[in-house]
């Protein structure tokens, strides 16, 4: 499984050896991806309790955030360990080249974007399963290029560019030297999509205080300072798990009202994304990715 700690030690890293990640990709190429699900449902509980901070920042979360009872919460959490699991053993499975089908929600925002001069703004976020937006929300007009953590596994790496590479995408690698910054304002430059996460600090310390589940969270400053003082399009992008081989991609338009001052436009695009992130996570709770207690500041 992924390493999502906290807004200041965000790990990406996918969990397992390499040559346990290549054994997996094997085995989805002659096995049926319920039989890998199963498995996996043996296995959350024992993650669980290996894992007792990150369970208990989950069963908080469903208890403060949704009102849920003690029942429903522990519940919830175990379906939240699981739908991750699936969620991860996904991405091996098209490793795999096993095919998954995509529902788009509000594709023609993407289309339109892709088809004009300038760059714009992607936002992910850590829900659902944003890296099948690649296999799927592609533009062959414009190079996507997307951000992703430099210290992931070889095997995920290769395998990502592998996939990504007919598709027109590029990797742009988070450094400690803050590169990925002067790459991506490049890319917008020449008119190409940037996609970067919405809702995690790193490199720059610098955020926007947004309501959030009734509470005050705190969002990156730097993607939508990024978008606004270049004056680009922002689009907000959740790609959730409907079903056992099924995505649903919601395409999402994040606006900011042009009259307002520079530092204005930016908080308003801050707290927009963070409002549609709030609906989908209610729509989708189990699909609420952040292993961490998300308004500690």
């Amino acid at each position: 499984m992924d390493k999502h700690i906290g807004h200041e030690q965000w790990s990406g890293r996918t969990d397992g050896q390499p040559w346990m990640q290549r054994t997996l990709i094997k085995i989805f190429k002659v096995t049926d991806i319920r039989i890998m699900y199963f498995m996996m449902g043996w296995v959350v509980p024992f993650y669980m309790l290996r894992n007792h901070k990150e369970y208990l920042a989950m069963y908080r979360f469903f208890r403060k955030r949704f009102g849920y009872g003690r029942v429903k919460s522990f519940w919830n959490v175990f379906k939240n360990h699981l739908k991750f699991g699936q969620v991860i053993l996904d991405r091996f499975a098209v490793y795999a080249r096993k095919r998954f089908k995509f529902i788009i929600e509000g594709g023609e925002l993407f289309d339109h974007l892709a088809k004009q001069p300038s760059g714009f703004v992607q936002l992910s976020s850590h829900v659902g399963n944003y890296e099948m937006a690649g296999y799927s929300l592609v533009s062959h007009d414009k190079r996507f290029n997307a951000v992703v953590y430099a210290g992931e596994t070889a095997t995920v790496m290769r395998n990502r560019a592998a996939m990504f590479a007919p598709n027109n995408m590029r990797m742009i690698l988070v450094g400690n030297d803050m590169s990925h910054i002067f790459a991506l304002n490049q890319a917008l430059g020449d008119g190409e999509i940037v996609s970067v996460p919405g809702d995690r600090i790193f490199g720059s310390p610098r955020y926007v205080e947004c309501d959030f589940f009734g509470d005050v969270a705190r969002f990156p400053m730097g993607p939508f300072a990024m978008a606004i003082q270049r004056d680009v399009p922002l689009l907000a992008v959740f790609v959730m798990k409907i079903s056992t081989m099924g995505y649903k991609i919601y395409v999402r338009k994040i606006d900011a009202d042009a009259a307002l001052s520079r530092k204005e436009r930016i908080e308003a695009a801050a707290k927009s994304f963070a409002s549609e992130l709030e609906a989908i996570v209610r729509q989708y709770p189990t699909q609420w990715f952040n292993y961490y207690d998300f308004w500690s500041h």
